[in-house]
């Protein structure tokens, strides 16, 4: 098994007033070859919105982005007549694919919005663009990982145009889980959004990373309030 630690810290910091955000991978004015992807995995940015402010509208092309609020709500409006409004607890994604202009707002003139921004990169180019949102239930996640992406419309969560999984557990007890990749050739990212865990001899704690190769199992022990995100993704394209 190969390990890539990304520990919180180390992420790119860029804070624009109204606008927060660490980059877990390069990301506009944060470059770091060492970090410019892991597998097709090519943004994962931790995102705080001020109150009334946001992203107006602006444009992507072939890529998957796949946002999951955190905190607050976050108002959504794209080129494809979409409007919708997601909170935590939601899952939203949306393929770029020939173009789409979007806006990502929050909605609250009084509190901030967290959300994660997540790239990404297609195995399908060009496709028609596709907008979708679910909300997940609390007791499917409740300590266990439950699936919220994959690659198939028909089953669980969202879907996307690439070979990946995306998991995610809220655990209030300690727990000793394995998870299973589904493709052995895959890679898996583990993102710590609150509490700690430990995979072999590594400890990771809030919002730490970490980049898992060469394994079809991967072994945690969790701790109590500890909240996982769990990215399985092709290593190439």
């Amino acid at each position: 098994m190969k390990a890539t630690l990304h520990k919180a810290e180390t992420r790119g910091h860029a804070n624009h007033g109204w606008l927060n955000s660490y980059h877990s991978f390069s990301f506009a004015n944060y470059y770091d070859p060492e970090r410019e992807n892991f597998g097709v995995l090519r943004v994962l940015n931790d995102d705080e919105v001020s109150a009334g402010m946001g992203f107006g509208m602006h444009g992507h092309s072939n890529m998957e982005i796949i946002s999951i609020p955190l905190e607050g709500d976050l108002a959504h409006q794209d080129s494809m007549g979409n409007k919708a409004v997601i909170k935590s607890g939601d899952i939203q994604v949306m393929s770029a694919g020939t173009g789409v202009q979007h806006s990502e707002k929050n909605k609250n003139a009084d509190s901030k919005v967290k959300f994660l921004q997540i790239w990404v990169i297609p195995n399908k180019v060009n496709v028609e663009p596709r907008y979708d949102q679910i909300t997940l239930k609390a007791a499917d996640m409740h300590n266990r990982f439950h699936q919220i992406l994959s690659p198939n419309a028909d089953d669980a969560g969202v879907w996307i145009h690439q070979n990946a999984w995306f998991h995610l557990g809220d655990f209030d007890t300690d727990r000793a889980l394995t998870h299973r990749l589904k493709d052995m050739s895959n890679g898996l990212y583990v993102f710590v959004l609150e509490g700690k865990c430990t995979i072999g001899d590594i400890t990771l704690g809030r919002r730490d990373g970490l980049g898992i190769e060469h394994t079809e199992n991967v072994d945690f022990e969790i701790q109590p309030q500890t909240r996982l995100l769990l990215m399985e993704v092709p290593m190439s394209n």
